[in-house]
């Protein structure tokens, strides 16, 4: 026997209860998360995205504020274009029609707090799309974990790989979106409630357990 710890079992149970009860499509729709081949190239070009960290921030300001005192004048450089992330802002940038494409953790808790953003999208005809793993998305912003992710600006030599991301997940969520909504999810039956509703199928299970164990 082994007693495993709290979080693993909380895991453990919670995936059980989503299979099992019957789940609304408002968050059903979150099982839809992109392929893997997708994925990995809207994770590559984020990357390159990815906002400074403190360090580099104060490196920048620190040789800037040296440049000035030398007498070379303070010249202010064009902020360059960055994933911006968080809810408030995300949906902001939404609302305004300034995002190019959104990213979606598919994992968030509590799920209310991003539930709202993909009908949002869809409304303001914005690009979004889901993706495994909040902590994906943390990676790209230094953060543990991140809800989601907006692109507003791209260099020109990335436009024409995000208008591919673009094309390929707009035709697979916004286009979508009606059909998506409408599906119910779990309401899967465990294996003991499927011996009572048909013990038939748990008799020749059993049969066919006691055969193998005859042949070995």
């Amino acid at each position: 026997f082994v007693k495993w710890p709290r979080n693993i079992r909380l895991q453990r149970q919670r995936a059980i209860l989503y299979k099992q009860l019957k789940v609304p499509p408002a968050i059903n729709q979150f099982t839809q998360a992109l392929d893997r081949q997708t994925a990995t190239q809207l994770l590559k070009l984020a990357h390159k995205y990815r906002p400074e960290t403190k360090q580099e921030k104060k490196q920048r300001l620190l040789a800037r504020a040296e440049k000035k005192a030398a007498g070379k004048g303070d010249v202010t450089t064009k902020r360059p274009p960055v994933l911006r992330a968080g809810v408030n802002t995300v949906t902001t940038l939404v609302e305004n029609k300034k995002a190019q494409l959104v990213v979606i953790a598919h994992d968030v808790d509590p799920i209310e707090l991003v539930v709202f953003l993909l009908a949002l999208c869809c409304k303001m005809g914005v690009p979004y799309c889901i993706i495994k793993g909040k902590a994906r998305l943390g990676r790209l912003v230094h953060r543990k974990t991140c809800t989601t992710v907006a692109f507003t600006q791209v260099n020109s030599e990335d436009k024409g790989t995000l208008a591919k991301l673009v094309e390929a997940i707009r035709t697979n969520y916004n286009d979508r979106y009606d059909e998506i909504r409408r599906h119910w999810g779990g309401n899967i039956l465990g294996p003991k409630s499927v011996a009572l509703v048909c013990p038939s199928w748990w008799l020749c299970g059993l049969a066919g357990f006691r055969r193998e164990a005859a042949d070995l």
